[in-house]
């Protein structure tokens, strides 16, 4: 099943985030090593988007919500269980 946003198709979930946001995740996230001028660029650019719409945080908010809502199973989480640990046994050495 393909899913698109727009004319846009959503071929990962970060697509799908970034097609519903209308920008990409890592604006908002940053990324791992990026330097302070790279995060000072990103910082600067998040807070132009927001003050051209300041509504969004509430509308994201909203259709989390609503996802949440329409979606419960998301969050059945089964926990797995741990293999148990073998103790070596160190030749040599007694116990």
């Amino acid at each position: 099943m393909r899913t698109y946003i727009g004319h846009q198709q959503a071929v990962s979930a970060e697509d799908f985030a970034e097609l519903a946001l209308g920008t990409p995740v890592e604006l908002w996230l940053g990324v791992e090593g990026e330097s302070d001028e790279e995060r000072a660029a990103r910082l600067d650019a998040a807070r132009d988007i927001l003050a051209d719409d300041p509504d969004l945080p509430d509308d994201l908010i909203r259709i989390a919500a609503q996802i949440i809502e329409d979606n419960p199973d998301l969050f059945d989480v089964t926990p797995l269980a741990r293999p148990a640990r073998r103790r070596s046994v160190r030749k040599g050495v007694a116990a």
